[in-house]
């Protein structure tokens, strides 16, 4: 599939009374059809409830309630333990959340202890746009719930839920395939839609990060990544994300045109997320094209010692998937999501709006703005 594989995935569903923002990494922010008169100008939006689609970027537990927990030391710097997140703390997701006044989002999958009255996360680890014909248990498989799976499951949850009804990757081959752009965005368009006609009308839109600068992308595959840039990152892969994200802002403006009633911001995490990489030192991050919890070799990634990985040395099993010693200075947590510190960062950058288009800060999605 080739380097579309790492986009980053989250669609996020803000309820607003009798509105919905939604959110996808490609991220969405939509509001309910229906609604009787707009938010005075100016004024902050009120979302009693958030949904999220997605992949392990926003994932809060969907994969191991599935197939398992994420080991140790996941977790470690916020919650002190493993609790369903590639990192080790919180997501980007999580900060919306709290910035919104909302507690953290319970995983769709996960029925223990979960809490859906103020919304559901139905993004899971290794998740893709399109459907797949490997699975996780595969070398370079999917998560069985793909987008349009995510979004049959957000149908069913709007049919059941009383809040609605009352007020209402990874790789097959690791080569860069540019070909699959177009497929990828008419998926993404349809998902769009579909939540469009359920009642969606505001979508806040992120484009994909600059995966080439992922210590999985630079480690797997040397011979495609070893064309670098001034960074050190993988310009193919680099070249490619860009390439996506100008075609998804191409979408993006054709979406505008046919859905008339929707209010689409479209958000550019990659210049954020490239930004922190390239000048880390400026923002208090050093090696940031080293995983911080991993194994070996020049970015401390090694495909077959992940973050949390064990061995056995004399009859005593060791951990080697060790964390680094201060996680709030690195920016990779394991050589393919962020660390807690770099996604607070991406979060303080985009909350306000200045890499929106148009420049709408989260807190005032629900405002109708020029486009």
């Amino acid at each position: 599939m080739g380097p579309l594989r790492y986009l980053s995935l989250s669609l996020l569903i803000f309820f607003c009374k009798i509105k919905i923002i939604i959110i996808w990494g490609l991220i969405l922010a939509v509001v309910v059809e229906g609604e009787e008169k707009a938010a005075a100008a100016g004024a902050e939006c009120e979302f009693p409830a958030v949904f999220n689609f997605g992949d392990s970027n926003s994932d809060t537990g969907g994969l191991s309630a599935a197939f398992g927990q994420a080991p140790p030391p996941n977790g470690e710097t916020f919650f002190g333990a493993p609790v369903g997140r590639y990192c080790d703390g919180r997501l980007v997701v999580d900060f919306i959340a709290s910035g919104l006044g909302l507690p953290f989002l319970s995983a769709y999958l996960d029925s223990i202890g979960s809490n859906f009255s103020h919304g559901a996360n139905f993004a899971t680890a290794g998740s893709s746009i399109r459907r797949s014909n490997t699975t996780l248990f595969q070398s370079g498989g999917f998560s069985p719930f793909s987008l349009d799976v995510q979004s049959w499951q957000f149908s069913q949850f709007v049919t059941r839920s009383q809040v609605v009804s009352k007020r209402g990757g990874f790789y097959k081959d690791l080569f860069p395939t540019r070909t699959y752009i177009p497929d990828v965005l008419d998926k993404f368009a349809d998902v769009i839609k579909s939540v469009y006609y359920l009642g969606g009308r505001y979508f806040w839109i992120h484009n994909t990060g600059p995966f080439g600068c992922l210590p999985y992308v630079l480690v797997r595959v040397p011979r495609v990544a070893a064309r670098k840039d001034r960074v050190g990152c993988g310009a193919t892969f680099n070249e490619v994300a860009q390439l996506f994200n100008a075609k998804l802002k191409e979408t993006v403006a054709k979406l505008r045109e046919e859905l008339p009633l929707a209010v689409l911001t479209y958000v550019d995490v990659y210049s954020v997320k490239y930004e922190l990489i390239s000048r880390a030192n400026k923002y208090g991050f050093e090696h940031p094209l080293m995983a911080c919890c991993g194994h070996g070799g020049k970015y401390n990634y090694d495909d077959h010692m992940g973050c949390g990985s064990k061995t056995t040395v004399n009859n005593t099993e060791v951990l080697v998937g060790k964390s680094c010693d201060d996680p709030s200075e690195r920016i990779c947590w394991d050589g393919i999501h962020y660390t807690e510190a770099a996604n607070k960062f991406v979060f303080d950058q985009i909350a306000g709006g200045a890499y929106s288009d148009p420049p709408i800060p989260l807190r005032l999605a629900c405002q109708k703005k020029e486009q």
